[in-house]
């Protein structure tokens, strides 16, 4: 079995398991983002009364962080409520962070845990050995109910990556490179298995990254094998199952195999409209942006704001060009702050807002006009998602989004090699 199976058996009380099979999986951690309000009606219709166990089930409040809506508003009280009435702990408010930073912040991830949140990027616990997947508000009700839900056990790709890339090319350049080669159906209801040389060379912040913007090729896991300092690193976790690495067989056989090696590679930009219109940075140089964005689950962790940062000091933001930055957790934030990542982002020219999802959906903090052109270190570039559809989004790295806002038009990074 691949090290996904194990964890998809040992959480249906099963020998063993393999792709296809129907299952029914016990959860560990069970999480509600605020643009879920409607999984607390479901519940209700269901016939619920009381959760199945208020200590592993996780609110947050990250999405209309702090609420920017009489509804909003509105949700997030009744959300409080509920957990109040649950006795739920765990409900996280908008001084926190985006849900997937917050549970690593809050020791709730561990290897061989199974996570399952409302949202399609919770595929990032991968990097850090869980299964881990988003769910809709009616499958997130039954298990808010039952602590289980069903699974049809995926096929796993292999994606291995190699080589050295140079210090300018960052996670995010390699996987917009790994999504243009797969495409953004590529990976429909299939696992991703991360592995390699390059991977390895990758801290588990940046390794992320990679698990993160899996589902933008229709994944429905993410993984990268554990070794013990990973582990160490991901620190105390009070995840109600206990640590546990699980390995793959050596027999084990994939579904495919794809082979990347970065050496060489460029920084890369996907094009508006699409995640998977991949192309050089060189390629779009000089286009004129309006905003650049730095943040989010995908972009602003300690080490993007650092480089962001690096790329920032002692210059000046261009005129007219609105640089935003969230950091993704109020831990990312507080750190920043010590090491002197904010004072440089600010000096420069920088907004700094606080940890949440706004900017990156379009609901406030970093909303885009018709005709605006925006350069993001996000994960989407659909139309419309960060406010007009006639807005145009072009998605990059952290580096790549501060050396563009430096010059006014999209531009590539200039990092010291390593």
């Amino acid at each position: 079995m691949h090290a996904l199976e194990h964890i998809l058996a040992q959480h249906s009380d099963q020998e063993s398991v393999s792709a296809g099979d129907l299952i029914t999986v016990d959860i560990d951690i069970a999480g509600v983002n605020d643009l879920y309000v409607q999984v607390i009606e479901e519940f209700r219709k269901m016939g619920g009364k009381r959760v199945w166990d208020p200590q592993k089930i996780v609110f947050f409040f990250d999405h209309y962080s702090p609420p920017s809506t009489i509804q909003a508003a509105a949700n997030q009280r009744e959300m409080r409520a509920f957990c109040q009435k649950q006795g739920i702990e765990k409900l996280y408010g908008v001084h926190e962070g985006v849900c997937h930073r917050v549970l690593l912040d809050h020791g709730l991830v561990a290897p061989g845990s199974t996570i399952v949140i409302t949202d399609s990027h919770t595929t990032t616990h991968g990097a850090y050995g869980a299964f881990s997947t988003g769910v809709g508000a009616t499958d997130m009700a039954a298990i808010l109910l039952t602590g289980k839900t069903w699974i049809r056990v995926p096929e796993v790709l292999r994606v291995r990556i190699e080589g050295t890339p140079t210090r300018a090319v960052l996670a995010k350049d390699i996987i917009l490179h790994v999504i243009q080669r797969l495409g953004a159906d590529g990976a429909v209801y299939k696992a991703i298995e991360f592995t390699g040389s390059a991977v390895q060379q990758l801290s588990l912040e940046q390794r992320a990254v990679l698990a993160n913007m899996s589902v933008e090729m229709g994944a429905k896991a993410a993984y990268i094998e554990q070794g013990d300092e990973q582990v160490r690193q991901v620190g105390e976790t009070d995840c109600p199952r206990t640590t546990w690495i699980a390995k793959t067989d050596p027999d084990f056989v994939y579904a495919a195999t794809v082979p990347l090696d970065v050496t060489g590679l460029a920084p890369q930009v996907a094009l508006p409209g699409a995640v998977d219109a991949v192309v050089d940075v060189e390629d779009v140089a000089g286009i004129r942006i309006d905003q650049a964005y730095i943040g989010g689950c995908t972009g602003g962790s300690t080490e993007d704001l650092a480089i962001a940062a690096e790329q920032l000091r002692g210059e000046t933001v261009a005129e007219g060009v609105r640089l935003i930055v969230s950091p993704a957790s109020q831990s990312v934030y507080l750190q920043a702050i010590r090491e002197g990542t904010i004072e440089c982002i600010v000096q420069a020219g920088g907004t700094i807002i606080n940890p949440g999802c706004g900017p990156c959906l379009g609901i406030h903090q970093g909303i885009l006009s018709p005709g605006e052109v925006c350069i993001s270190a996000a994960s989407r570039n659909f139309p419309g998602r960060m406010g007009s559809t006639e807005a145009q989004i072009y998605l990059a790295s952290p580096a790549t989004v501060a050396a563009s806002a430096l010059t006014g038009e999209i531009a590539p990074p200039y990092l010291e090699a390593r």
